[in-house]
């Protein structure tokens, strides 16, 4: 059987900035579990980035292996794609960035492709700060070999075979914390008006951004006794605080909601709004970040929003001064510029 999307569309459907309506940045047909909290934020990525009117062929989609790492083909059609091999997507992302800094890397995985066999990847893209967004659809389990726990199952979860999960579980955000990434929040697939706007700053933010997102598997970990099911994280999500993304070309007015407590300006020029509830919390502050997940997770809660972001971040081309000009335009005449430049070269370095 073949699926195709209608090619009509509405002809009054809204468009933005550049004439493209939100039809325009969809993909295929999803062939996941219907319910799959992945088609959600497939959706959230195709909301944001028709929102912020970027051009689709300024975008590079990336994967691993997993159910999330199929769903580049949901979404973005006309963009950049690559599909790597199980846990190695962040090599990939490093070397097509290193070759042309002019692409927005928008790379998606799972908590099996980032916790288990790519941690080690994980780990260093982190902290080399790459310029890319990291979203991780974790939905603790391995959905697509009949449900196994992934290294993200809280300890005492109960998987749909009726056995609790014996181990500790890896904390994504707080891993990446350790690790130095300059932007970390968590959200959930069943909440667009969090996720849609915490994609937009991730995006507009000069270096790693991760976004852990609970995506309930509704196959194999959706049952009653997980910590990863629509019900369990609807009953224990705790917001850092409500999020509103605001692009600086477009006039911010006044009627937002009050009580409005933090405004941070991004690398771009925009603004990210944020309302503060939880009074312990500075996401600035790395340590108060940390602390934060600790007291939520002991209380048996999941903290959702902007956990931390660093504002004076510098991303991996800033710190080794690479090229203003992407590799990936240099001319053979760049490249090999001839016997006399290298017997110069030499010269200097006597």
């Amino acid at each position: 059987m073949s699926y195709q999307l209608p090619k009509f569309r509405h002809p009054e459907l809204p468009k933005n900035d550049l004439g493209y309506t939100k039809a325009d940045y969809e993909g295929a047909i999803s062939t996941l579990c219907a319910g799959c909290g992945h088609d959600s934020i497939s959706g959230a990525i195709v909301k944001a980035c028709h929102e912020l009117s970027i051009e689709p062929h300024k975008i590079a989609k990336l994967s691993g292996i997993g159910c999330s790492s199929k769903t580049p083909t949901y979404y973005l059609g006309k963009s950049h794609g690559f599909n790597s091999v199980h846990g190695r997507m962040p090599s990939v992302v490093t070397g097509a960035a290193m070759a042309n800094r002019e692409l927005l890397y928008l790379g998606v995985s799972g908590d099996g492709d980032t916790a288990s066999i790519g941690m080690g990847q994980f780990a260093h893209v982190a902290r080399r700060n790459l310029n890319m967004v990291y979203i991780v659809m974790n939905n603790g389990c391995y959905g697509l070999t009949k449900g196994q726990d992934s290294a993200t199952a809280d300890e005492g979860s109960m998987s749909k075979k009726g056995e609790p999960n014996p181990f500790s579980a890896i904390d994504l955000c707080a891993t990446a914390l350790q690790f130095g990434a300059t932007f970390v929040a968590r959200s959930f697939s069943g909440d667009k008006t969090q996720l849609v706007p915490l994609i937009k700053a991730a995006i507009a933010h000069r270096g790693f951004a991760l976004i852990d997102v609970v995506s309930p598997c509704v196959t194999f970990n959706n049952n009653k006794g997980s910590t990863k099911s629509y019900e369990f994280v609807r009953e224990h999500a705790e917001a850092t605080g409500a999020v509103d993304f605001v692009p600086m070309r477009k006039e911010i007015t006044t009627d937002y909601k009050p009580g409005y407590s933090h405004e941070v300006t991004l690398h771009d020029g925009s603004s990210i709004h944020l309302y503060k509830l939880e009074q312990d919390l500075d996401p600035f502050d790395r340590t108060s970040a940390l602390l934060a997940m600790e007291r939520h997770r002991a209380a048996g809660d999941i903290l959702t929003g902007l956990i931390y972001m660093d504002k004076a971040s510098r991303d991996l081309h800033e710190q080794l001064e690479t090229s203003r000009r992407p590799l990936s335009q240099l001319t053979e005449e760049d490249l090999c510029p001839g016997n006399q430049m290298l017997k110069n070269i030499n010269a200097s370095l006597r």
